[in-house]
């Protein structure tokens, strides 16, 4: 049987008297970009460094490939590769010695130190600085210094905590893009409370909110959580107000330009009839669609859900 790459049980953690992560399980079997996704506060900082082996749980165990890393935490990190909030650089380093120094602190074999570095500037595209001290390279390449170091010892999980804090637009788009090739040949856990990161990074998320876990499915499971009730349409010749509001289901009506919005009860049935009645009275629709949810709202209806 194979193990799965993470898998977490009944994870909880106090300080104090105060709960920060409550009874919260999950579990990555593959490759992919899993995101741990909750608002500042929400317990996720304290969660990735439970799982990193930074901090011993309360209750709970973390199995990284089947290896308990409560008992055997030697095994099980040589496994994890991890980029804290802010990466662990050392700037009067250039990036070669810094990336050989990472190497030998995970007990990568000398003979291998150099074919290691070399891969991972590759990957991460940092080779043309090789020389370059790290103090001087801009935020984003910076924090490709700190993706390398974490991937170098080829770990089969990498856990990013906010990766792309700080950066520009542009150095967004490339981190985010290197993570995902990152994923493409091991697991990856994503932590932020950025909604467009997830959107744009992960295929399946995991919600945490006042330390309880709110949500766990895909992306496209998040953004449909909360179900739309609302109707866009385009038509050439549209009726006036009081015919749309005899269409069965429609409950509100509002003329945007050339947008008619319509809210209903039943998206479906609503629909049906709306295309009925268009043919029959030749309304000329043109499209008809459901205004998705935007993420915003999604959060703020799971964040409601713990008082």
């Amino acid at each position: 049987m194979v193990n799965s790459i993470l898998k977490v049980q009944n994870l909880t953690h106090y300080y104090g008297n105060k709960v920060a992560v409550n009874d919260i399980s999950l579990e990555i079997k593959s490759n992919g970009v899993l995101g741990l996704l909750g608002s500042n506060g929400a317990g996720k900082s304290t969660t990735i460094n439970i799982l990193c082996g930074v901090l011993s749980p309360t209750k709970g165990d973390v199995f990284i490939n089947g290896i308990n890393i409560r008992n055997n935490q030697i095994a099980s990190k040589k496994l994890i590769g991890f980029l804290p909030q802010k990466a662990p650089l050392y700037f009067d380093l250039t990036v070669n010695e810094y990336l050989e120094y990472c190497a030998k602190i995970r007990l990568i074999p000398n003979v291998k130190i150099r074919n290691a570095v070399e891969r991972v500037k590759q990957l991460c595209n940092i080779s043309h600085f090789s020389k370059a001290l790290i103090r001087s390279l801009s935020g984003g390449y910076q924090q490709r210094v700190g993706i390398a170091q974490a991937i170098i010892h080829d770990p089969k999980l990498v856990v990013f905590d906010e990766p792309t804090n700080g950066l520009d637009p542009v150095q967004v788009l490339e981190v985010r893009k290197l993570i995902q090739t990152i994923s493409k040949d091991r697991a990856v856990l994503l932590s932020t409370h950025i909604l467009s990161e997830v959107q744009a990074t992960c295929s399946n998320i995991i919600m945490i909110e006042k330390g309880n876990k709110v949500f766990s499915g895909s992306i496209e499971d998040f953004n449909n959580y909360v179900a739309p009730n609302t109707l866009s349409i385009k038509m050439i010749l549209p009726p006036e107000l009081e015919e749309f509001l005899l269409i069965c289901g429609v409950e509100e009506v509002d003329f945007k330009n050339e947008i008619i919005l319509v809210k209903t009860n039943d998206i479906i049935k609503t629909s049906k009839a709306i295309i009925e009645r268009s043919i029959k009275s030749n309304w000329g629709l043109i499209e008809i669609f459901p205004l998705k949810n935007s993420l915003d709202d999604v959060f703020a209806e799971l964040s409601s859900s713990i008082n």
